[in-house]
Formats: structure tokens, sequence, C-alpha cells
């Protein structure tokens, strides 16, 4: 299995860390999140990543080359972003058309990933991805999902002020191939993946809640919460 990690974020929110530091390279417990994702991966199975770098590609580019991992990984450059769902539609082809983990790479939990996987698997079958979910304290800040007793989402709201519930949208999913092909079929204009994908899918996605701590680290608040 292969996963993508997006990990060009500037990271202006989380500020003044990231100036010197990428996003994706700030310390959990002096361990780079991002090797903190290679090794949670690679302990379920996932044999090769990509990510793509953007802000301080070069210090991205030389943890990487200097990892254990280094084998494992293809890097992409993008001089220019080209948002969650531009990353995703125009490297689509390194799936394989197999079904794959596409992460936002700012994220951090305790969850394994095991019983994701499990759970992807087993997913209803109208189900063209799963989404982990959690949570949320601040729902306005996240895309808040509702779901049906099979854990179909029926109604995905992007950052709105409603009260739709706190149930939000992790950013870590697993993509089938089915929606994989979709995606070259009907999203090539895409930017952003979540607004102008994810809205669109309501019913075509399946819903598993972590138990487990999940803490998106892009502020400077969350990210002291467990650094």
């Amino acid at each position: 299995m292969k996963a993508m990690l997006l990990c060009a974020g500037k990271g202006l929110r989380l500020q003044p860390y990231t100036i010197d530091t990428p996003k994706c390279l700030m310390p959990i417990k002096g361990i780079p999140l991002l090797e903190i994702w290679f090794e949670k991966l690679t302990n379920i199975g996932v044999s090769e990543f990509l990510i793509n770098t953007h802000h301080l590609s070069e210090k991205v580019y030389n943890y990487v080359k200097s990892s254990k991992y280094q084998k494992s990984v293809k890097i992409i450059y993008e001089k220019k972003l080209l948002g969650t769902a531009g990353t995703l539609i125009n490297n689509v082809s390194f799936f394989d058309n197999q079904d794959g983990f596409f992460i936002h790479a700012d994220n951090y939990t305790l969850d394994n990933l095991e019983n994701f996987k499990k759970f992807h698997i087993d997913r209803p079958k109208s189900c063209l991805l799963s989404m982990m979910t959690f949570e949320t304290n601040n729902p306005s800040s996240c895309g808040i999902i509702k779901k049906n007793k099979e854990n179909v989402v029926t109604k995905f709201y992007e950052k709105v002020n409603e009260n739709h519930g706190n149930e939000a949208n992790s950013a870590v999913f697993i993509l089938s191939k089915e929606l994989q092909k979709l995606l070259i079929e009907k999203f090539l204009s895409a930017y952003d993946f979540s607004k102008d994908v994810l809205s669109s899918l309501e019913n075509q996605m399946a819903a598993y809640k972590t138990s487990k701590l999940f803490i998106d680290i892009g502020t400077v608040d969350n990210y002291n919460l467990v650094k």
C-alpha cells in the first residue's frame, strides 16, 4: 500500500516556529512529525510514500535523504502551490490504481491506523473513500460531518459557523481506486480537496471516528499542547 503526505504548507498560523522549520518537521517529543507518520504507516504495511514540498523545501529534502525511510520516499517540489486537490490529481498515478492513504501531514494522532485500515476494507460498497474523524472543540475551524448508522457521511459542512455537531474531518483518508479514476474524469480543475471534492461526495464517504488523541498542530496553541 502507498501513502501521499501533504507537506508543502507555509505554516503561517504556526509562526514564529515555522519561520525556520517546515510544519511537517515540527518535533513532537523530539521526533519530527513527518517521521512519526512514516513509522506509523510503515507499521501497517505502507511501503512507498510521496510527499510534496514548497516552504523550506531544502530542509524537508535533507531530512528525508538522511532518514532511514529515504529509499521509500518520492519527493515532489511545487514551485507554485497546487492546492490539496491539485497535488493529489497531478500525482494520482503514484497509487498505481490501488487504494491508498492521502494525509495532511500537519496533523498528529495517537491512533495507529490499523483499525482505520480494516474499517476501509469493510466499508459500505457505495463509499469511494474512508475518512478518519475526531471530536473537535472548535467546529467552525473544521469540516463537520453527519453520518448514518452505517457510518456513511450524509452531510458535509466545510468550516461554517452554524452548529452541526463536533465530529470533524481529520484530513486523514484512504482513497479507493474508483475515486482516483473519478478525480481524473470529473475533478481536474479542483484546487481544495475538502471544498471542491468532498462537498460533492455526500453518501459516498465512510467515516471512522478515532477514540485516540487527534490534533491539528497548525496553530501555536495546538502545537504547544503536544510538543
